[in-house]
């Protein structure tokens, strides 16, 4: 492999990286390249053949003890001549010695299983324009229990940190913190009393806005937030997520008119992190977790 190496990705390289999942049809968030850098600035690497980039993948550390593996791809043209798994094997050495998650496409599967990983659920994408009433009135409410949906930049961040951890295995602030807050992006929570019950994030994408994470007590409050949310897409028009271990999740997908349109599981290599996953309606990001 003369002339081959690996790098760590610059600013320039991210929003490459964007535009090569697009190709791939993965629908990435416009801005999404901005939180994945905080997350972990040097988790990103790209592999060059002669100075040109061929593949990428993204090695990102949380915490002491977890790491998540996304954006493997190679270039089409470069494809089964050993870069790509030159590159896969530097992204899992620098996440040595930790549980390591990421979300597989069907047809890579059966490798990752090779690697170690085991599949724990899937993430099927929900897509379509939610149907019925907003189930809300007018002053916030969801008209459903008292609880009410605010913008969740007014709430205290350590909040909505110490709410996220219920659904992910390791502090990830830096990366939350930019993820709710970047520019043309919403950031809603539901509130009952005073605690957290649920937070959603819409963010526009090359086709249709990506809700991520949606969390939610009940269904009800998903629905109140997803219908909030999709307000901010144009026509309505949303993409979720959703993990078939929460079978609620699935139900009220489909009884709000989205239909699946993609797969991939989500695979650790050990025993998979204890999550509140009877409240996770939508995961954050298929990239980073």
């Amino acid at each position: 492999m003369t002339g081959f190496e690996i790098t760590g990705a610059s600013a320039a390289d991210m929003e490459m990286i964007r535009g090569w999942a697009d190709e791939e049809g993965w629908n990435p968030g416009e801005s999404d390249r901005f939180a994945f850098a905080v997350a972990d600035p040097e988790g990103f690497l790209v592999g060059r053949l002669d100075g040109e980039p061929v593949a990428c993948i993204s090695a990102v550390r949380y915490g002491a003890g977890f790491g998540f593996i996304g954006l493997y791809i190679a270039r089409p043209a470069f494809r089964g001549r050993g870069y790509g798994i030159r590159l896969w094997r530097a992204g899992m050495e620098r996440l040595d010695g930790r549980l390591v998650g990421l979300d597989g496409v069907v047809e890579q599967q059966a490798n990752y299983r090779k690697s170690g990983f085991r599949s724990a659920w899937n993430n099927v994408r929900f897509e379509g324009v939610p149907q019925g009433g907003d189930g809300a009135d007018g002053d916030g409410a969801d008209g459903g229990g008292g609880v009410e949906i605010v913008d969740a930049a007014t709430l205290p961040f350590g909040l909505l940190a110490a709410y996220d951890r219920r659904f992910f295995p390791a502090p990830r602030d830096a990366f939350l913190s930019a993820w709710t807050g970047l520019p043309g992006r919403t950031a809603l929570a539901a509130v009952r009393n005073g605690r957290i019950e649920g937070l959603g994030v819409i963010r526009p994408c090359s086709a249709a806005h990506r809700i991520g994470p949606l969390y939610a007590a009940t269904p009800a409050v998903a629905a109140a937030l997803l219908r909030r949310l999709a307000r901010h897409a144009p026509g309505g028009l949303v993409a979720v997520d959703v993990p078939d271990a929460n079978p609620e999740a699935t139900a009220l997908f489909k009884g709000l008119g989205l239909v699946p349109t993609f797969e991939a599981a989500r695979m650790y290599t050990g025993p998979a992190p204890d999550l509140a996953l009877s409240e996770l309606f939508g995961v954050t990001s298929l990239e980073l977790g």
